[in-house]
């Protein structure tokens, strides 16, 4: 299945890209597609314990099982003072 990931802030600059398309076998959860981004960009590895993952507007953790068409947004930690 086709699913849609936006890369946010800094996250696009270390992809190179602002939006990238990854299929991944049916049934497969946000962990699952997080391997494939990083596989595909692996600048982005190391920060995956600080990366905060959306499936449309919800927060969702690794154990989420996207479904075809999902559009699945990657951000950095949230900073502010």
């Amino acid at each position: 299945m086709k699913v849609s990931v936006a890369f946010w802030s800094y996250f696009a600059e270390l992809a190179g890209v602002r939006d990238a398309e990854f299929e991944v076998p049916d049934g497969s959860s946000v962990e699952a597609l997080l391997r494939a981004v990083h596989a595909a960009h692996p600048r982005l590895a190391g920060l995956r314990n600080s990366t905060l993952v959306a499936v449309g507007v919800e927060y969702q953790g690794g154990s989420y099982v996207l479904r075809p068409g999902d559009s699945v947004s990657l951000f950095p930690p949230v900073q502010g003072g």
